[in-house]
């Protein structure tokens, strides 16, 4: 990551979804840097997934606004998606750039 101002997004995000999860320590957050923002993949548990996604996605869409929020205060865009290996390698795009 290039610009500072993804390093406090991506610790944030780091922190929510370490709440989240069972297994913290098996969460992997892949960054990719877009020109105006970047891209965060969240890796977790295959039991710790559903638990991202939430009922309904209602936690999901719950990162979506908060990582929104923090990329207008920093002026930058961010994207989250999280990655389910149990379910054919499907990724679930929650905000697109």
């Amino acid at each position: 990551m290039s610009d500072p101002r993804d390093v406090s997004a991506y610790n944030l995000l780091f922190k929510i979804v370490g709440a989240l999860v069972d297994r913290p320590e098996v969460v992997v957050i892949e960054t990719g840097v877009t020109e105006d923002g970047a891209t965060f993949t969240v890796h977790a548990h295959p039991d710790d997934t559903g638990k991202l996604i939430g009922k309904q996605k209602r936690n999901v869409q719950s990162l979506r606004i908060i990582m929104s929020g923090a990329g207008k205060k920093l002026r930058r865009r961010y994207a989250v998606a999280i990655h389910e290996e149990n379910r054919g390698n499907r990724e679930i795009n929650v905000l697109p750039l």
